[in-house]
């Protein structure tokens, strides 16, 4: 786990943050100037704090009160910026290989050759970095960092820098890397999509606060944060495995705790975990019975009909409601208008069906 509490200021910005992070990867995650990037430099040790604790699995790497500030190199946290910074004058291979010489002796981590695997790097050793692509530097880079065998590793806006389908390239490998490779992992980002697809703890921050932390299923559910539920797309991430595909259809079907979803098409094998952003404004929500119990008419373009418990209407602004809806185990978000509240006569406890377009459910 890691703990962290700093308090610093860096001319008219205050930075006050506190928040633990257990296993896994933890996204800081907010507007730029939220003081993401500070906390992490705090955390490798490249600022020093006013005031504060950072402590990993115990082990205090910060302690101002002690007068405790291990420096950078004594921390064994391997950091990857917006660019890859690599060696120009070395090879692919050479770069990684710098990594492993920078491995603590003895230190357990995975081998040359299972990082190359990992990353999909086996056809770049012999480059050098001016013939990569922005998205194979940042493989690189990941690879360098790990063979380097930190005890956490740091990602500041690793894909910050890199056009829609560069950022596409490198985000599986990321998940692999967070499924496999089983090193925590802090990593900065502005853009909801990344937070969504690799996070299991998020920290939200804003002007240098932190403002709700904790897993990610969890907080997309709340409509207390306008950070995340003032957002047009502001929605659920739900946990899921593909359970068939049909191609014919152009069709994907997912279970999810609570039910199953068919959404467009996934290039995904069955029984892979996926997850999945529900978008509050791409729910509807019907009374039961009639043509819609159970299963949806074909003059309708919507996909799903789920059954649903009404939980709670909270007001959004002077026009619109939140829904909040239990489908078995989960949560989903609908966004209506309070005329459709009153129309419908919508009460907590109140049996429904919510509707989810197959094409709206973005993968997380």
């Amino acid at each position: 786990m890691l703990e962290v509490a700093l308090r610093h200021r860096l001319g008219a910005f205050a930075l006050e943050a506190e928040f633990t992070a257990p296993a896994g990867v933890t996204v800081l995650f907010g507007p730029s100037g939220s003081g993401k990037s500070s906390i992490l430099a705090a955390v490798a040790g490249l600022l020093r704090p006013a005031e504060g604790r950072v402590a990993l699995a115990g082990a205090p790497l910060t302690d101002m009160a002690a007068g405790l500030f291990l420096p950078p190199e004594r921390r064994r946290c391997a950091t990857v910026f917006q660019e890859g910074r690599l060696f120009p004058h070395l090879s692919v291979e050479s770069n990684l290989r710098y990594g492993l010489r920078r491995a603590p002796r003895g230190a357990e981590g995975p081998g040359f050759a299972e990082v190359v695997a990992l990353l999909g790097l086996e056809g770049l050793l012999g480059r050098r970095p001016a013939r990569l692509s922005g998205g194979e530097k940042q493989r690189v880079a990941l690879g360098r960092a790990l063979l380097a065998r930190p005890r956490l590793l740091l990602l500041d806006e690793p894909l910050a820098a890199l056009d829609a389908p560069r950022r596409q390239e490198v985000l599986p490998f990321l998940e692999a890397l967070r499924d496999r490779a089983g090193l925590p992992m802090l990593y900065v980002t502005h853009a909801i999509e990344e937070a969504d697809r690799l996070a299991d703890t998020l920290v939200l921050l804003e002007g240098g606060r932190v403002l709700a932390h904790g897993p990610l299923a969890a907080l997309t559910a709340r409509t207390d944060l306008p950070l995340l539920a003032a957002r047009r797309d502001a929605g659920v991430v739900l946990p899921c495995r593909v359970a068939a595909q049909d191609r014919a259809a152009g069709l994907t079907l997912l279970d999810f705790p609570g039910g199953r979803l068919s959404i467009s098409w996934r290039d995904a094998p069955v029984g892979a975990a996926l997850r999945l952003r529900v978008r509050a404004r791409d729910v509807a929500v019907a009374l039961p019975g009639g043509a819609l119990a159970g299963t949806l008419p074909s003059t309708l373009s919507l996909g799903n009909a789920l059954p649903a418990t009404l939980r709670a209407v909270e007001a959004l602004g002077e026009a619109e409601c939140f829904l909040r809806l239990a489908v078995g185990e989960s949560l989903l978000l609908a966004r209506v208008t309070r005329e459709a509240v009153a129309r419908l006569r919508l009460r907590p406890g109140q049996e429904l069906l919510a509707l989810v377009s197959a094409v709206s459910a973005g993968q997380g």
